[in-house]
This record gives structure tokens, sequence and C-alpha cells, in this order.
């Protein structure tokens, strides 16, 4: 299953290193990938070559990647601001809050502190664009596999067994 990720399998790559499946969430994919190698080296498959592959998905997700973002909201200085979400658009109560809030210019009016958002094209192309929900929206199923790959690492690093972070294949 897994070798199908791998660089060499049947699964394409951006051209900063992201396992693109699918330009709609391509975070999610990503990151819940990351967490199943994370769960098979655990279990002893190739472990060193899923560990490193997980670090280097959760990497780009993080920073590492053509623009250095983190498509993680509120990590670090340069993250999404326009996640197309409903609540974040809204202003603060009583204000009203309709359909109108989403397509308003601006960042959003709430920060998403922890949320990944879709992520980018194939050509590692991401704009922050509330209204490009293919890209920026947000969902359980993107930060599910995202929160427990990043629980998975945080283990690794408290075992002392977290491999060696590869070098950045881009500089945003």
């Amino acid at each position: 299953f897994f070798k199908g990720w791998l660089p060499g399998g049947s699964i394409t790559y951006t051209p900063c290193g992201q396992a693109w499946r699918d330009k709609w969430g391509s975070n999610r994919y990503a990151a819940n990938s990351a967490f199943a190698a994370l769960v098979a080296a655990d279990a002893g498959i190739d472990t060193v070559t899923y560990r490193k592959w997980a670090v280097e998905q959760m990497n780009y997700i993080l920073g590492d990647n053509k623009y250095g973002i983190s498509y993680q909201i509120g990590l670090g200085t340069k993250y999404p601001r326009n996640p197309h979400h409903r609540s974040a658009s809204c202003p603060d109560i009583p204000a009203p809050c309709s359909e109108t809030n989403l397509h308003t210019a601006g960042p959003s009016p709430h920060i998403l502190v922890g949320a990944i958002v879709g992520g980018p094209d194939n050509d590692d192309s991401y704009k922050d664009n509330r209204e490009d929900y293919v890209h920026n929206e947000v969902a359980c199923d993107y930060n599910s596999g995202f929160q427990s790959a990043l629980a998975g690492l945080t283990h690794l690093v408290h075992a002392k067994e977290l491999p060696a972070i590869p070098a950045p294949k881009c500089h945003g």
C-alpha cells in the first residue's frame, strides 16, 4: 500500500514534495497518509523509510513549500488568513452573519487556530482566497490525520526516535 505513496510509486508529487492525490484537500491526503505511515512504521514495517516520509509530508504542510506558508492556521507568521469557513468569516455577535460574510474581502474576523486548510494544487500553487473552497476549506477529515500524525511525531521526539529532519526542498 505505502509503496505507491513513496517516490517512484503511483502517486505524483508536487515540485516541492507533497504527495499529491487530488486538488480538493491535498493536505488531507498527505497528512492522513503520513499518519498511516507512522502507524505502519511503529508496527515495524520499513520503519526508517516511513518515518522519514511522514516527516517530509508534515514539514511540507507546516512550511517547507513554495510559499513558506504553514497551512496550519495560527502557526508562525505566515498562514492562511481567509479559510473557507462560515463562522470564521462572521463578525462578532450581536452583528448578523450571513452568506454575504463569506464573500467579504479582508482577513477573517476569527482565527481558526490549529485548523488545516485544503492546500495547494499539483504545481504547489496556492492562493489564500476565502471563496476558493477547494483549496481553503477546513474540515474534520483534513485535521484528524494531521493532528494524529503530529501526535505520532511528538511521540518520536520524546522517545528520541525522530529521524533526521531532511533539508527543505523549497524555500518560501
